[in-house]
C-alpha cells in the first residue's frame, strides 16, 4: 500500500534539514495527550535512529496514564524548567511542532518558540495550520499526529530499524486520537499502520490497560458522580451536557487527565447526537475547558469555532470559555439551540 505523503521535493527538503541540525527541538501543545506525547515521542526516537538527540520540550503537565510510555522521563516540561528551556530555544538550530496548527496552542511558550531563530516544521493533522515553518505537513483527513509520524518515517525508510520504542508510542497516539478507533478511523491505511507496528512486538491489549485501565479509585468515582449527578440530558435536541466545578474536583481528589474519556460516555444514549463537557480550569478563575463530542456528520468543530473560541475535528473538538460556569452553560445552551435543525 502506498501511505506516502510528501512530495520529492518536501522528501528532500525534510532528510536535509534533519542531516545539517544539531540542536533540535521537538514541541506540542499545551495539556498534552496521548496524540501529542505519543508523536513527540515517536519522531524523537526516530531522530536518535539517525544519531540525532533531540530534546522534546512539552508545555506542561501530561495525564498520568502516559507515564509508561518509553522516554517519557527525557521529556521537559516548559512549566517547571522555563530557563533551560528558553536557553534550548535561544540555540536550536532545528524545531518540529507536532500536533498543533498555530503558536497560540503552545501558550506560555509561546514567545520562546516564536522568537527561537531556528527554522519550523509543522507536522500535524487539525484544520487551518498557520504556524510559520519552513516545511508544513498538513493532513486533516489523518486519524492523528501519530499517523503522519509513521507515514513519514516509512517513506523515508526509517521504520526497519526502528523497534518498539517507537511503534508503542505511535500506536498509542493513534488509539487515544480515535477513541479506541472508535471514530475517525475507517480508513485501510490506518489498519496497515497497526499491522506494521505490531511487528515490532507492541502488546496493543496491554497498551489499551495501561491508558483505559490505569485510574485511581477517584477517578471511577467521579465519573459515577458526573453521569449521576451532572449529566443533563436534553432528549428534544439528541444532547446533553455536564458541568464539573473546582470544589467538585477537589472533593474527587482531581488530577491531570481524570476527565479524560468522560465527554464520550453519554454518547452510549440511543439517539444522542451530541456531548459537551464544561470543566473550572483548576488554577485559574473564570476559565471553563469545553470539550465536544458528536457522531455521524454532526460537526462539533464549527460548534466549537462559533461559540467556544476553539476548533478540532468534525467529532471531536475542543475550546474555552473566559467567564463564570453559570455564563458558560447559557452559551452551551444557545449554542445546542443554533444547532436544532442539525441535531434533530
Amino acid at each position: 500500500m502506498n501511505i506516502d505523503i510528501l512530495s520529492e521535493d518536501q522528501l528532500v527538503q525534510l532528510d536535509q534539514l534533519i542531516s545539517h541540525a544539531e540542536n533540535i527541538i521537538i514541541t506540542c501543545h499545551k495539556s498534552p495527550d496521548g496524540d501529542a506525547i505519543g508523536s513527540c515521542l515517536g519522531w524523537a526516537e526516530y531522530l536518535r535512529s539517525r544519531g540525532k538527540e533531540p530534546t522534546v520540550i512539552v508545555p506542561d503537565q501530561y495525564p498520568d496514564f502516559l507515564l509508561w510510555l518509553p522516554n517519557t522521563e527525557k521529556i521537559v516540561r516548559y512549566d517547571k524548567h522555563k530557563e533551560k528551556c528558553d536557553m534550548l530555544f535561544k540555540i536550536a538550530d532545528l524545531i518540529f511542532c507536532l500536533d498543533y496548527n498555530t503558536p497560540s496552542r503552545v501558550e506560555d511558550m509561546q514567545e520562546a518558540l516564536v522568537s527561537s531563530p531556528a527554522p519550523r516544521v509543522l507536522i500535524d493533522h487539525h484544520l487551518n495550520p498557520d504556524v510559520p515553518a519552513v516545511l508544513t505537513i498538513s493532513l486533516p483527513e489523518a486519524c492523528s499526529t501519530c499517523e503522519l509520524v509513521f507515514r513519514i518515517v516509512w517513506q523515508m525508510g526509517g521504520f526497519e530499524k526502528l523497534d518498539k520504542h517507537f511503534a508503542a508510542p505511535i500506536y498509542c497516539g493513534m488509539m487515544t486520537d480515535t477513541g479506541g478507533f472508535l471514530w475517525n478511523s475507517t480508513r485501510c491505511e490506518i489498519y496497515f499502520i497497526i499491522g506494521e507496528l505490531l511487528t515490532k512486538r507492541i502488546d496493543k491489549d496491554k497498551i489499551y490497560r495501561n491508558v483505559y485501565h490505569n485510574y485511581s479509585e477517584n477517578r471511577i468515582r467521579l465519573m459515577g458522580y458526573v453521569m449521576y449527578e451532572k449529566l443533563v440530558y436534553l432528549p428534544k435536541f439528541n444532547a446533553a451536557y455536564y458541568t464539573l466545578t473546582r470544589e467538585e474536583q477537589k472533593r474527587f481528589n482531581f488530577i491531570k487527565g481524570d476527565a479524560e474519556g468522560l465527554v464520550n460516555i453519554p454518547q452510549q444514549i440511543k439517539g444522542l447526537k451530541l456531548s459537551i463537557s464544561l470543566r473550572e480550569d483548576s488554577d485559574k478563575p473564570n476559565l471553563i475547558w469545553v470539550s465536544l463530542r458528536s457522531v455521524d456528520d454532526f460537526p462539533c468543530n464549527l460548534m466549537a469555532e462559533q461559540f467556544f473560541n476553539g476548533g478540532g475535528h468534525l467529532n471531536a473538538s475542543g475550546g474555552r470559555i473566559n467567564g463564570t460556569m453559570e455564563e458558560a452553560v447559557e452559551i452551551v445552551k444557545k449554542a445546542i439551540i443554533a444547532y436544532e435543525n442539525k441535531l434533530k
